[in-house]
């Protein structure tokens, strides 16, 4: 293999995770060819892959079943990118990346069906617990508002800004939310100056940060007003325009299910049909395109007709392009960074809280945990609870000691919960941020005016390079089902080519 030019050789690449498995899809394995360069090798493929996460997987599972050569380089050591299975014993998972899915998430459901993984409902019955500063209220997501807490000294606010925040999305295209008819205006306001302009009470206010540290790992000041209106326009699907309600609720909405096995099964499951296809702890370096593309890592070169770029924009920056990518593109990528998300659980011999009469959902606007929910395997034991800690409160539980952290959240769950929540068996946490293969989570969020500068280059190909990844999805855009819609739509477009 070249060796990169030291000088200009990047530290990152984007990489999603894949995990070696074993059975070929079929047809693919004649058409990829190997040669031994030394300590390294030099492949050859239809098609290479940068990323084993959804995306990644579910465009070379697609290229492989068209009877088209393809080989997936990944820079972990497991598959799945943002999606990872944290196992409890005794044969039971839980989540340390992305959990669920909900109503008009099509591709990945159908995906799921294809390769027989189940699904079962998020635990939903009992109240959820809300606090806003010292004030606390239990109440059922089976109201109008569902999962949004029914403050009554906030909810007539709750109400109309989201009407309007959902009325506004209609006007954005999904497919281009730079051409929305108020693009201009809209990427002129943060969210956080938005709402200021469009509300009255701090009480109201305070709930705005609430609902944008775990849907974002972001502020409201981080957050272009255009980018969140197109976030809820995707929301949906073709047939259903998209809501803020979808988004946040359990009942309904994108929290509605879980993955029988853990999400990171699916994934698993794709991986294991390319097999030796998929190249693990190897981080791509450079992508050079002359008459074809070649794409070199650490452990492998893949010289091939097309490749897909398969992992975040502020990842797929750093690796290194010969030639240079357009100025826009990169442009692109520098205003693309990912958000600031570290998720936690606390595991429970039982999930004491559901017998309390708790369904395992709190929200709060104080710290560090923004938003929890029960985590807890089919049969109810052991008992887990998850909770999303995004944006400033992030960077502040960082600062404190392991001890420190622990403490903060369990002392916060006994808030919610009572004391048996201070005697967890196991306490995990997952800073996505210090993941040297993510850098965040759970979504890329452009900075106010990127999109309006330079979004039609998020996925347009470049020469014999194309894109895919959740930030590149129309619908669903940050979540799993984006990915999976991200990958066959850069199947489709490879294939074309070919």
């Amino acid at each position: 293999m070249k060796e990169p030019n030291p000088i200009t050789r990047r530290r990152f690449v984007a990489g999603t995770i894949a995990t070696g498995a074993a059975a070929a899809v079929s047809g693919a394995a004649s058409a990829a060819e190997t040669r031994n360069t030394g300590g390294a090798s030099t492949r050859r493929a239809d098609v290479v892959v940068v990323g084993a996460g959804f995306a990644g997987l579910t465009a070379a599972r697609r290229i492989a079943r068209a009877g088209r050569s393809v080989i997936v380089v990944e820079a972990r050591d497991r598959v799945g990118g943002r999606v990872w299975n944290h196992q409890l014993g005794g044969g039971h998972v839980s989540e340390r990346g992305g959990t669920f899915v909900g109503p008009t998430q099509d591709r990945v459901l159908a995906l799921m069906k294809e390769l027989h993984v189940g699904k079962f409902p998020t635990y939903d019955t009992g109240n959820n617990v809300y606090y806003n500063g010292s004030y606390r209220q239990a109440y059922s997501d089976t109201g109008p508002l569902g999962t949004a807490p029914p403050d009554p000294l906030a909810i007539a606010e709750i109400t109309a800004v989201v009407e309007r925040l959902d009325m506004m999305s209609q006007s954005v295209p999904v497919d281009a939310p730079w051409t929305a008819p108020n693009a201009a205006t809209y990427e002129s306001y943060t969210l956080e100056r938005w709402v200021k302009e469009n509300s009255g009470s701090s009480r109201f206010q305070a709930l705005v940060p609430m609902a944008t540290r775990p849907i974002f790992g972001a502020e409201p000041r981080e957050l272009s007003l255009l980018f969140v209106l197109f976030y809820i326009a995707s929301s949906g699907d073709e047939k259903n325009p998209g809501t803020f309600e979808r988004n946040f609720d359990t009942r309904g909405g994108a929290q509605q299910w879980r993955v029988l096995g853990g999400s990171q099964v699916i994934a698993l499951k794709m991986a294991s049909q390319l097999g030796a296809h998929v190249v693990l702890n190897s981080p791509v370096r450079r992508i050079i395109q002359e008459s074809g593309v070649t794409v070199q890592s650490d452990r492998v070169t893949v010289k091939a007709k097309r490749a897909i770029v398969a992992v975040p924009p502020a990842l797929a920056g750093r690796i290194e392009y010969e030639p240079l990518l357009p100025f826009q593109r990169d442009q692109l990528t520098q205003r693309y960074g990912q958000g600031t998300l570290t998720k936690v659980a606390a595991v429970y011999d039982t999930p004491f809280w559901r017998h309390a009469g708790y369904n395992g959902t709190a929200v709060d606007t104080g710290f560090p945990v923004s938003a929890t929910f029960d985590d807890s395997p089919p049969g109810g034991k052991p008992g887990v609870i998850f909770g999303f800690i995004g944006g400033d409160n992030a960077r502040r539980y960082a600062a404190l000691s392991p001890s420190g952290r622990r403490s903060a959240v369990l002392k916060q769950f006994a808030k919610f919960w009572g004391s048996k929540a201070l005697h967890a068996r196991e306490f995990f946490e997952t800073s996505w941020s210090s993941e040297q293969w993510t850098r965040g989570c759970p979504v890329g969020i452009p900075a106010t005016g990127a999109l309006l500068a330079y979004g039609p280059w998020l996925r347009a190909p470049i020469g014999r390079i194309h894109w895919a990844g959740t930030e590149t999805s129309n619908y669903w855009n940050g979540y799993m089902d984006g990915a999976v819609r991200s990958g066959e739509r850069a199947a489709k477009e490879v294939l074309r080519e070919l």
